[in-house]
């Protein structure tokens, strides 16, 4: 019967992102774009501009977007020692961005379909009214832009400073995102409507709505593409996998038989490893042989004795 606490042979499961000022910053970005959010949806309402409802329909997707980050970065810290979850909840932030992604490619569609209708009916637009309204808007997208990048690279990961370009808060990145794209549509707006108003230019409004919805949509193919496969348990990319065999397999007879590595939370890798040797020692010292592999924060090893003469392990290894 044990005596001793198990507390040395255990594993640390809390892989979330800590990122307390990030959340707090995105709760003010949440509510400036709320309220802009309303005055545009109105303003462009009133004043025939696509473009700036646009803007305006385009930050009430953000504002659903940011309530989903403040939603994950307090689920993963309330949960994060919760044992229903195997591996802790470091992948919540990366669902939220995901989440997000999903929100950009919906505003970017219905920015497509209503700017499309508006050069098939064009409608007259009030210039003066709406171009105030949309530089507001431009003004509350440069706070917020300000407000979510001065905190971008400064969180904390299970305890370290992340200074480390592995190191993302995919979360933190959508929230960013979402403010640049507002910023990104407001700006066109403002440039459609002085273009109408002194050129006669009346076509550009709805233009300017299909530009920013191409270049929306780009963004939030680029945030799938890094969520994704995070959601999905893609491997680390083949090189670093390259580089761990061969640390294994550069002491003794070790052959690696199967491996397995993939992302437990936005900066932690879990492994699971299995080889056979000859000498087989103790999983401390494997261990060991990888501990200049900073990705990998979980790693379990599996050590099996060869006893027959010669051991032939294949190449091909099982991932």
């Amino acid at each position: 019967m044990h005596r001793h606490s198990l507390k040395n042979w255990q594993h640390d499961h809390e892989f979330s992102v800590k990122n307390e000022k990030g959340e707090k910053r995105t709760e003010y970005v949440l509510m400036l774009t709320a309220v802009t959010m309303v005055v545009e949806i109105v303003a462009g309402s009133i004043y025939g501009s696509m473009a700036l409802l646009a803007d305006g329909w385009h930050m009430g997707t953000h504002v659903a977007a940011f309530i989903i980050a403040i939603f994950a970065y307090r689920y993963a810290r309330n949960h994060a020692s919760d044992p229903a979850y195997a591996f802790g909840t470091g992948k919540v932030n990366v669902l939220g961005g995901f989440a997000s992604a999903i929100a950009l490619a919906v505003v970017a569609l219905v920015m497509l379909v209503e700017s499309l209708q508006r050069i098939v009916n064009p409608h007259s637009i009030h210039f003066n009214e709406a171009i105030t309204v949309a530089c507001l808007g431009l003004f509350i997208n440069i706070i917020s832009a300000l407000l979510l990048k001065g905190d971008r690279g400064h969180h904390h990961d299970n305890g370290h400073s992340d200074h480390n370009p592995h190191h993302h808060d995919h979360n933190l990145k959508a929230a960013y995102l979402h403010v640049l794209a507002d910023a990104m549509t407001s700006l066109l707006a403002i440039i459609a409507l002085i273009a109408g108003k002194y050129a006669g230019w009346n076509w550009l409004d709805p233009t300017m709505g299909i530009i920013g919805a191409i270049i929306i949509t780009r963004w939030s193919y680029g945030l799938l593409k890094q969520t994704g496969p995070i959601l999905l348990d893609a491997s680390i990319d083949k090189e670093y996998q390259r580089k761990i065999e061969e640390a294994i397999e550069a002491d003794a007879d070790n052959r690696i038989s199967d491996i397995h590595i993939w992302k437990v939370g936005s900066n932690h890798y879990a492994a699971i490893i299995a080889l056979v040797t000859h000498y087989p020692n103790k999983t401390e010292h494997y261990k060991k042989l990888l501990e200049d592999f900073h990705k990998l924060s979980h790693v379990i090893i599996e050590v099996n004795e060869c006893k027959e003469e010669p051991c032939i392990v294949p190449n091909t290894q099982v991932t």
